[in-house]
Formats: structure tokens, C-alpha cells, sequence
């Protein structure tokens, strides 16, 4: 497995981050065990989560992925220094202070707790917090490093402005910036990396590890129609995506499959992870099956010719 460096953080990072918005939620603990035993046995090593993880389960609080990922780190299966995690604090449901250094602190505390571990290898900003500067929520950031708390620093769904204000702040204040952005980016959804944004982290050489790389499953193709969701657990955003734009998109993934036998997944998966800035797509899983797709994105090289096919499909 070929890792790849992740901005000026230090880390090296699988060409394939698994997502772990899943543990505990549609993968029960025995299931998620299973599945991160397989990943890293393939010697891919990095896991995305956050402390809002899964809130949005009914008589779920926050947490519950962070939980399993450490019941698993602490049955010793894999050495922890092998393993980079990824995980997250300030999404407005978790606390209303979101990126106040107060929360961000205490967060992070309760983030290693349910992780047993003694440290946090990259902490993202989850939301943009536009009523706490920057500079305190870095400056949180800033303490949480020199306690060996955290490695890396890094924030998620920022935009280009707001990315670059962070950097300034950073900057004046003599604090840590932020080296990793985490985006949402896949085949029909461009727009919110694309242009500015993916221009200034690859100015800055901040690293990226962009999330719904299959648009929430729709890119696996199994949804075409409405009622093809129904039951899903992310059905309820499958209807977003089926229009003329998302039938492009699903036909050229057809005809790129018929060309290399790879699965509509792997090949919406292996896409992201081959466009300019982007370090590496994050992708789930809930069964051994479905991880195939994301061992075989890790390998897949897709040839100018399909890149093309696909960068035009909308």
C-alpha cells in the first residue's frame, strides 16, 4: 500500500479513508470490528469520524462511533501508532459554543476518552463558527498540541473565504493553521471544492480528505429510481440526486465499468482520489462486500481517456 503525505501535517494517509459514521449505526459493534480488522489488514490506516457521530439515531447522543473505534483499539488487533485517526468537534448539535476554546477542549477530552487513547492524530473543526474568531478556537487548537493531546489540525466544510481568514488569523497570531480540509466532493457534486477553494489548498499545501465520495450510495448505482431507496438508511437523500444530471453521471460510470470490470463505487471512489488537490476520498462500508469496492479504488488507475469521460459527464 502506497500512503500518501498529507499536506505538511506529517501524517501518511491510505489512498482510501474509511468513514466511520457507520459504527454503531448501520454496522453494529461485532460487524464494525470485522470491517476494520479487513481494512487495515489491507494495509490501508486511516479512520474518519466525529463526536457528533451518530446523534441523529433516535436515543443516540453523540459519540457512538468514537466508542466502538476505541473498543477496537483497545483489543490491540492493530498497534495504535499504526492508525490515524480522524475525528471532530464543533457541529452546532453537540453544544451551542461549537468552536469556543472552552468546548473545544472539552471535547477533545471527551474525544480521547471514548477513543482510549491519549491522542487525537488529526482534530478537525467540524462547522465554520462565524461568532467565535479564529484565532481562539486555534488558540484551543495551540494548547491541545503542546499537551501532546493532538498531532495535526485540520477543518471541514469552510469555504475558500473563510479557509483563508483562518490562514491570516494563523498567521498574525503566531498560532498553528489549519493543514487538512475536509470538503464534500464527489462526481455530481463539484462545486463546493472546485475553483477557489481547491486552488488555495493547493497553494498552501493543505492536505484534503473529502467526504460522500458516493453522494450518500447514490453513485453505487443500485439507486436509478425513487422507490430504489426505500428501506435505506440515507434514502431520504437519493432523490436529490436522480435528474437528468445524476443520469450523466450514472452512464458514464456505466460505460468506465464496462471498460475495466471495476464496480460503479470503485470507480466513483478512484475518480476523487485522482482529482488535483485531493489527498485521499473518504468511503464506507457496512459489509465485507461492500469494503471490496474500496480495496479496489485504492489500486484502480483509471486512464485519460475515462478521467475525461467522466470530468465531462456534467
Amino acid at each position: 500500500m502506497e500512503l500518501r503525505k498529507l499536506g505538511r501535517t506529517g501524517l501518511s494517509i491510505s489512498p482510501v479513508v474509511f468513514g466511520g459514521n457507520v459504527f454503531g449505526w448501520t454496522a453494529d459493534e461485532k460487524t464494525s470490528f470485522e470491517l476494520l480488522d479487513a481494512f487495515f489488514g489491507a494495509g490501508f490506516n486511516t479512520i474518519d469520524t466525529a463526536d457528533v457521530y451518530s446523534k441523529w439515531v433516535p436515543g443516540h447522543q453523540g459519540g457512538e462511533s468514537e466508542t466502538v473505534i476505541g473498543n477496537w483499539l483497545k483489543r490491540g488487533s492493530v498497534a495504535r501508532d499504526k492508525a490515524i485517526i480522524v475525528t471532530k468537534v464543533g457541529h452546532p448539535s453537540m453544544s451551542e459554543d461549537k468552536l469556543k476554546a472552552r468546548w473545544v477542549m472539552e471535547a477533545a477530552e471527551a474525544s480521547l476518552k471514548r477513543l482510549k487513547t491519549d491522542y487525537i492524530d488529526l482534530y478537525l473543526s467540524h462547522f465554520p463558527d462565524d461568532e467565535t474568531p479564529h484565532e481562539e478556537t486555534l488558540g484551543a487548537f495551540a494548547k491541545l498540541k503542546e499537551q501532546g493531546k493532538i498531532r495535526a489540525i485540520g477543518c471541514s466544510n469552510f469555504s475558500a473565504e473563510q479557509l483563508k481568514a483562518s490562514l491570516d488569523a494563523a498567521e498574525k497570531n503566531g498560532l498553528p493553521r489549519y493543514d487538512v480540509l475536509q470538503p464534500e466532493y464527489n462526481l455530481y457534486t463539484r462545486d463546493k471544492f472546485e475553483g477557489a477553494l481547491a486552488e488555495l489548498c493547493m497553494s498552501q499545501d493543505i492536505g484534503v480528505i473529502s467526504y460522500y465520495a458516493l453522494a450518500a450510495g447514490f453513485l453505487t448505482g443500485k439507486y436509478r429510481k425513487p422507490e430504489d431507496a426505500t428501506g435505506s438508511a440515507r434514502g431520504y437523500r437519493i432523490p436529490d440526486y436522480i435528474n437528468d444530471k445524476g443520469m450523466k453521471v450514472l452512464a458514464a460510470l456505466d460505460q468506465v465499468a464496462s471498460e475495466t470490470g471495476a464496480s460503479l463505487a470503485s470507480i466513483a471512489i478512484a475518480w476523487v482520489g485522482s482529482r488535483p488537490g485531493i489527498t485521499a476520498p473518504i468511503a464506507s462500508a457496512t459489509s465485507l462486500r461492500q469494503l471490496t469496492s474500496i480495496f479496489d479504488a485504492g489500486k484502480l488507475q483509471l486512464t485519460d481517456a475515462q478521467m475525461k469521460l467522466l470530468n465531462e459527464a456534467v
